[in-house]
C-alpha cells in the first residue's frame, strides 16, 4: 500500500534523503491528493534543507525525536531558533519557502495538505472558505489528536500490507478535518441531514464493502455512487451501522474467517488470505482484538480443531 510518487521525491530532495521515504497517498477529497511520509536520518550531513516547490499547501509535521536549537528559515532568512520536542506538531506554509538547518538526527511524519483539500472540507460542511492556518514558524503545538493519528499512520507505513485503502482514506479525512478546525477555525454550518443512510443505501454500501474484503475500494468511489461527499457518507454510514467503514470491514473479515474456520482442511494462513487479511499475523492481531482470543484457540473451543493450530 506504500506508494512512491512525486511528493515522496520532493521530500527526499527537501531533506537530502538518500531514498524516497515510505509514503501513503489518498484522494478522499474530490479535488486533492493528500499524502504522508515517514522521514528519518540518523546520520545526516550538516547543511540547510532544500526548498520545496512553492504552492498553496501546508506541511504538518509530527516529531518523534528531540532536535535542539533548530534553525528555522522562511523566505530565504532565519526566522527563529528553537528546541523541537518529540511529540510536538509543527506547521509549514509552502508559499513561504520553509527550510531548516539539518545538523542532527531526525525522525518525523510529514503530512501534505493542499489548499484544495481544506476548501473541500469547508464546502462539504457548508462553511465559509478557510483562511490561512494559524501557526508561528518554528513553534510547536501539543496536539494529542495529531499524535494519536500519527501513531496509526506510522504503524501503517511500517506495515503497509496491513493498511487497506479505506483505513488510509478515513484517517487522512480525520486529520484534514482536525487541522481545518483547530488551525483554520472551520465551523460547520448546521447540517440539513444528521441521520444515517437510507435502508437501500446501507444495503448497497455494505454489499460494495463486502465485495472487496481487502479494502482496496476508496471511500471516494463508494460515496460517489450515492452522490454524497466522503465526509457525509462516512458520518452517515457510522450512524447507520455503529462503525466507520474501515472498522465495519474488519468485522466482516472476522465473520468471514469464522465461517472459513469451519472447513477443517483450511489452515489459518489460508483462511487469513481468503478473508482479506495481509497474512496470518495480521489476522491473529485483528481477530484477537475483536473476539478476545486467538483464532487458533477460538477454532479449538468451537470446532475441536487439532491442538497443533495456534
Amino acid at each position: 500500500m506504500t506508494q512512491v510518487g512525486a511528493f515522496a521525491q520532493k521530500v527526499a530532495r527537501f531533506l537530502h534523503l538518500k531514498d524516497a521515504p515510505p509514503t501513503l497517498v489518498t484522494r478522499s477529497l474530490r479535488s486533492a491528493e493528500l499524502a504522508v511520509t515517514e522521514n528519518r536520518d540518523d546520520h545526516p550531513l550538516p547543511r540547510l534543507s532544500d526548498s520545496m516547490p512553492s504552492e498553496d499547501a501546508y506541511l504538518v509535521s509530527l516529531k518523534f525525536r528531540d532536535f535542539g536549537d533548530c534553525e528555522c528559515w522562511e523566505r530565504g532568512r532565519c526566522v527563529i531558533k528553537s528546541d523541537i520536542r518529540a511529540g510536538a506538531t509543527y506547521l509549514y506554509d509552502l508559499k513561504r519557502d520553509p527550510r531548516y538547518v539539518i545538523d542532527k538526527p531526525f525522525h518525523s511524519l510529514l503530512f501534505y495538505l493542499p489548499r484544495s483539500a481544506l476548501d473541500d472540507m469547508a464546502r462539504q460542511g457548508g462553511a465559509p472558505r478557510i483562511g490561512e492556518l494559524a501557526y508561528q514558524p518554528g513553534v510547536g503545538h501539543d496536539d494529542a489528536i495529531v499524535r494519536h493519528l500519527g501513531a496509526s499512520f506510522l504503524a501503517a507505513l511500517q506495515q503497509p500490507d496491513e493498511a487497506n485503502q479505506l483505513f488510509i482514506d478515513h484517517m487522512m479525512l480525520a486529520l484534514t478535518a482536525h487541522v481545518a478546525k483547530t488551525y483554520g477555525g472551520l465551523r460547520h454550518a448546521a447540517e440539513a441531514m444528521r441521520g444515517g443512510l437510507a435502508p437501500w443505501q446501507v444495503k448497497r454500501a455494505c454489499e460494495r464493502l463486502e465485495s472487496d474484503l481487502r479494502g482496496k475500494l476508496s471511500l471516494q468511489k463508494i460515496a460517489a455512487e450515492f452522490d454524497l461527499s466522503v465526509s457525509h457518507f462516512s458520518r452517515a454510514f457510522r450512524v447507520s451501522t455503529g462503525l466507520p467503514p474501515h472498522q465495519w470491514l474488519l468485522r466482516q473479515r472476522v465473520n468471514t474467517a469464522k465461517q472459513l474456520m469451519g472447513v477443517r482442511d483450511l489452515s489459518l494462513s489460508e483462511i487469513a488470505i481468503a478473508a482479506g487479511f495481509a497474512n496470518q499475523s495480521h489476522f491473529t492481531r485483528v481477530f484477537s482484538s475483536v473476539i478476545g482470543i486467538s483464532p487458533g484457540m477460538w477454532r479449538r473451543e468451537t470446532q475441536h480443531a487439532p491442538e497443533s493450530e495456534t
